[in-house]
């Protein structure tokens, strides 16, 4: 669709790429209002990370709601903003932030579509509570009119060959071809350890996360925006859909990593994640290290809750 691509560093409705080194604010100040059709997010979680400066929680949803104020002002009548959030931990006892976050959102005349939960299998491990294993995404419109396009983002039918056993469609088909709805619990794998979309950022999302949310709520040449950028993934999936992208950070070795990874996508040579690859299941690749290398005996295996066993039925 574009058949220059460049990076910018200042907005203008003319460009296609902009990223921006410095406070967000100061780049939301030069977008015009109701221009973004999808802002979409990742905030420091004020948990002390090098990017962020670790502040009261009051101090926290101050700054915060500043931002949000500006974005609402800026998206789109027929825009979406997804804010993807986690825990903030005081002295062991956990908040989550988008409980605490919500009313700023609805206090802005935004209504709730989704709690997304993202569900990946690795992170910190805890000794006196559960390990953590998923963030959630909260996800606005600013109006009843939004856009949301299905199709793009449906997943594998479980049962694609079920019909219908009665009524007017009996004998058809029951299930939509195109594939299902894949609800609001995303199982998708983190960038941790050996991701091929790993950098030096400790808390980088996958491409495939911001993917499946361009897609279904933007069309081609609509701004996605993020406030929070990083190493740049939110730019990354919408330019991959020929959209357009633009993001700030106050980082500078974030917006160098940033600008790499967006030119490694416009020329095709960026490897990520394929959306909707299944997750790996180690023990059905038969990987040796789910093997326990205490003991050789079958009975001695780590204790699973729930135990396959194979089944024989019998036709009666």
């Amino acid at each position: 669709m574009f058949d220059k691509r460049h990076i910018s560093d200042k907005f203008s409705n003319s460009e296609n790429i902009v990223v921006y080194h410095g406070d967000c604010l100061k780049l939301l100040s030069t977008i015009p209002d109701e221009s973004l059709q999808l802002i979409v997010t990742s905030p420091p979680y004020n948990i002390g990370k090098e990017y962020e400066k670790r502040l009261k929680l009051e101090k926290y949803i101050e700054q915060q709601a500043a931002v949000i104020r500006e974005c609402v002002r800026g998206l789109s009548p027929r825009g979406s903003i997804c804010w993807q959030v986690g825990n903030y931990v005081d002295n062991g006892s956990i908040i989550p932030l988008d409980t605490v976050l919500y009313p700023i959102f609805t206090k802005l005349g935004l209504k709730m579509r989704n709690r997304i939960i993202w569900h990946f299998e690795h992170g910190l491990h805890c000794s006196r509570r559960f390990s953590g294993r998923y963030e959630t995404i909260i996800w606005f419109t600013k109006s009843d009119n939004y856009v949301f396009n299905l199709d793009p983002v449906r997943v594998p039918q479980k049962y694609p060959g079920k019909k219908y056993f009665k009524g007017p469609n009996a004998g058809k088909h029951s299930c939509n071809p195109l594939g299902k709805n894949p609800g609001d619990f995303w199982v998708i794998p983190n960038v941790k350890s050996n991701h091929v979309e790993k950098t030096d950022h400790p808390c980088q999302f996958p491409v495939e996360l911001i993917e499946r949310l361009v897609l279904s709520m933007t069309n081609e040449k609509d701004w996605v925006f993020d406030p929070f950028l990083g190493t740049g993934t939110s730019i990354i999936a919408a330019v991959r859909h020929n959209r357009r992208g633009v993001g700030a950070d106050v980082m500078p070795q974030y917006v160098g990593l940033a600008r790499q990874r967006i030119e490694q996508e416009i020329a095709g040579t960026l490897r990520t994640r394929p959306m909707n690859q299944p997750v790996y299941d180690p023990i059905k690749a038969g990987n040796s290290l789910t093997v326990a290398p205490w003991t050789k005996t079958d009975n001695a295996d780590q204790p699973l809750l729930i135990k396959e066993k194979k089944r024989r039925y019998v036709a009666r």
